[in-house]
């Protein structure tokens, strides 16, 4: 049954509360509607998995080039990136971007990568108590990704989660934790820049690669700083949020510790459900192009909406149980965390690289994870833990 009666709603997903506890506002929001007006940013959202699964393989109808977040003068300032971008110009960069990023690619430094994450185990389980976020989830995507990319080691790397969380949260909201980044986010666009200019970038690196491409003519000069910021944020906030969830998941749930020791065949679905249970990204949104049925509703040309893809993973119409963190669940690699489609999260297979390595190194070593009470971060679009203590039982 079509309807152009669509609930309204005064649910903001950007307070501090819906920030720090977004479940019980996402529930609300699916029990209202399969597409729901939020009066409050003049925008539309899809908070169930069907709608927005259906939005994201529908990328002629919703588009990414006239940007992905809330605030439109923000998204102005975003095109040129594989993220913010429509085909053919998307087909184009993404390929630059993921041709270093394909499971056949990383290949070749899963090695390097291996051996980190046994290092940082090892030194971790010496420490005693550390925190998850900033002595594990940090650590590990700070090593490994400036070197891959070829940021010079004297400039650049101490500022890189602060860019990072700056540019995400200029997804959301015009608010404060957005206004507070426009500093940051001017000092990376010239770092950007400057990496942008051949021979500041180690010779042989992805991003001296794209900057190659540049001086070949296969992309204008003008787009590099974008492009070398998409191998940047992705790489960073929702790594870490991810890493840092899977801590805090197994020393809550000690069982899943257990069986994924008893059967450690099971760490690729399990990584799929640390991704599905607490998803770092929130959600990005759509601009749609020409009148469009989702849900049953009827939506108008020009309509931005609001794809929240933490609430399609905790969707009851589409999991059973889905509240439930269980690394045995057999559609587990469904979730929407990385997104799908044409933009599917470009980093993934990086992504699922760190975290493979660190859930090897520690079913080889820690027999038990012992957690306290995590801190949640204030962000607008990354979902994560602030601060977590957590020791690790050899």
């Amino acid at each position: 049954m079509l309807s152009t009666q669509i609930p309204e709603s005064d649910i903001d997903p950007y307070t501090d509360e819906s920030i720090l506890n977004p479940y019980d506002a996402y529930r609300a929001l699916r029990d209202l509607g399969p597409v729901v007006r939020l009066d409050q940013y003049g925008v539309w959202a899809a908070a169930r998995y069907q709608e927005v699964y259906e939005a994201l393989h529908d990328h002629e109808s919703f588009i990414s080039g006239e940007g992905v977040g809330v605030t439109e003068q923000l998204n102005k300032a975003q095109h040129g990136s594989s993220l913010t971008s429509d085909p053919p110009y998307h087909d184009l960069v993404r390929g630059l971007v993921a041709r270093h990023l394909t499971p056949k690619a990383l290949r070749e430094v899963q090695g390097y990568v291996a051996d980190w994450a046994n290092r940082l185990v090892d030194e971790l389980i010496e420490r005693g108590e550390f925190d998850a976020v900033t002595d594990f989830g940090q650590a590990f995507p700070l090593a490994i990704v400036p070197d891959l990319l070829g940021w010079p080691v004297e400039e650049g790397r101490e500022r890189l989660l602060d860019w990072a969380a700056a540019g995400f949260n200029a997804f959301g909201p015009l608010n404060e934790r957005t206004v507070a980044g426009f500093p940051l986010l001017k000092e990376m666009g010239e770092f950007l820049y400057r990496m942008s200019v051949p021979g500041n970038l180690r010779p042989g690196s992805w991003g001296a690669q794209l900057v190659a491409d540049a001086q070949a003519g296969k992309i204008a000069n003008e787009l590099l700083p974008a492009l070398l910021g998409d191998f940047l944020a992705p790489s960073m906030d929702t790594s870490v949020s991810a890493l840092s969830s899977m801590l805090w998941l197994f020393g809550e749930h000690p069982g899943q510790w257990d069986l994924l020791k008893a059967e450690p065949s099971l760490a690729g679905n399990a990584f799929n459900e640390i991704v599905r249970r607490e998803s770092p990204l929130r959600g990005f949104t759509r601009l749609l192009t020409r009148d469009r049925v989702l849900g049953g509703a009827e939506l108008k040309a020009g309509s931005r909406m609001l794809l929240l893809y933490g609430s399609a993973n905790r969707d009851e119409r589409h999991w059973d149980d889905p509240e439930t963190f269980d690394i045995t669940r057999p559609d587990a690699a469904e979730h929407l965390g990385f997104g799908h489609g044409i933009h599917g999260c470009v980093g993934q297979a990086l992504s699922r690289l760190e975290g493979k390595s660190l859930m090897d190194a520690l079913l080889r070593k820690v027999r038990r994870i012992e957690v306290g009470v995590p801190t949640w971060r204030l962000h607008n679009t990354i979902r994560g833990i602030e601060t977590l203590p957590v020791v690790l039982h050899a």
